[in-house]
């Protein structure tokens, strides 16, 4: 049986939710990543994780994925360079709401979101605050970037300053999951962020977009990025993945 929600008839789908089936949602976005990635990075990203995570577990927990949300809110300054599809906040809140209340009105209450793109945090966190007073359901918000954190801080050349956008964490996934997009030659190292502070970026949220201006659309060292780092960071999401999966079907 397919892992797609779009290749389910509604017989199937109704049955689908008598199994009480989980539901992965990835969130992206289209918007420019330098000279050397595709603007789809994004909502790739997202949209091969959920796959590789549902293929995983669906012998031990019925699942289905929606269809990627690939477009949604990217600060101004990134519509400097084309290829930057940008939804206002509100417009973006609320198609996702309005995708998880209907998925919800359906009979799932069991709702994964995926996210890879940065902007989209605080966003999605309203979300789900909303859809659990409105319907009484608790959505899982999720991060790949976080789910690889410490195996990327293990191998990573670049550090925190080289991967924020486009730099060594996203383009070893691209150079992983789709090494025939990815010019290399074309990458560079002059966006690396070198503001400094003991309390950015943990302690406090402030744009990269506002404390250093990028020449190429890049934050980060993307020079650096190699495909079996890419390799390794995917395979430690899946498995950090499925180790959540079980317990969020479970709770």
């Amino acid at each position: 049986m397919s892992i797609y929600f779009l290749d389910q008839s509604w017989p199937e789908l109704k049955e689908a939710v008598k199994n009480n089936t989980l539901i992965i949602l990835p969130v992206g976005q289209v918007e420019e990543h330098g000279m050397h990635l595709p603007v789809k990075t994004d909502a790739f990203i997202a949209e091969e994780v959920a796959k590789r995570v549902a293929e995983k577990i669906k012998s031990e927990i019925p699942v289905l994925v929606m269809p990627t949300i690939w477009s949604g809110y990217s600060m101004k300054p990134v519509a400097k360079w084309p290829g930057t599809i940008r939804l206002k906040p509100e417009t973006f809140i609320s198609m996702v709401f309005d995708i998880c209340a209907s998925i919800i009105e359906m009979g799932f209450k069991k709702i994964i979101l995926i996210s890879s793109h940065g902007n989209h945090t605080g966003m999605l966190r309203v979300v789900v605050r909303k859809i659990a007073d409105e319907y009484g359901v608790y959505i899982a918000l999720t991060f790949p970037v976080l789910m690889a954190k410490e195996e990327f801080e293990r191998i990573s050349k670049a550090g925190k300053e080289g991967s924020c956008h486009a730099g060594e964490y996203e383009t070893s996934l691209m150079l992983y999951l789709a090494e025939e997009l990815v010019d290399m030659d074309k990458a560079s190292s002059q966006d690396k962020l070198i503001f400094s502070s003991r309390f950015y970026p943990d302690r406090v949220f402030w744009s990269t977009w506002g404390v250093q201006k990028s020449k190429t659309g890049v934050y980060g060292d993307p020079t650096v990025a190699t495909k079996e780092t890419g390799k390794r960071i995917m395979e430690a999401t899946v498995e950090n993945y499925i180790k959540f999966i079980k317990e969020f079907y479970d709770f």
